[in-house]
């Protein structure tokens, strides 16, 4: 018993403070806020999609997921190279864009 505590205190980089879940489309994004070591906070953006089978009868779809992992050291940069990216795509988009319906999350 002494020794699962200790593994529990040992995984501290997986302790969740805070959850944010954003559906959208076929994608479902997880924001999660956890606590490595040091007690530091950093935020761990996941997406996960559903990929169905090429025979989608007979398997079970398979969930794909991508994880990135940001900083408080690189909060700052991140958000002014995700502001300006998405300045650029607003600007430069040639298709017409239709926001998705919103829904009560």
């Amino acid at each position: 018993m002494e020794q699962d505590e200790k593994f529990k205190n040992d995984n501290r980089e997986n302790d969740i403070v805070f959850s944010k879940v954003i559906k959208a489309g076929k994608r479902i994004y997880y924001l999660d806020v956890k606590k490595n070591r040091k007690n530091e906070l950093f935020l761990a953006i996941t997406e996960s999609r559903r990929i169905q089978p090429a025979d989608n009868q007979s398997e079970a779809p398979i969930i794909e997921k991508h994880k990135l992992f940001l900083y408080k050291e690189d909060f700052d940069k991140f958000l002014n190279g995700l502001n300006e990216t998405i300045q650029y795509m607003r600007e430069n988009n040639t298709v017409n864009f239709v926001p998705e319906k919103k829904t009560n999350d």
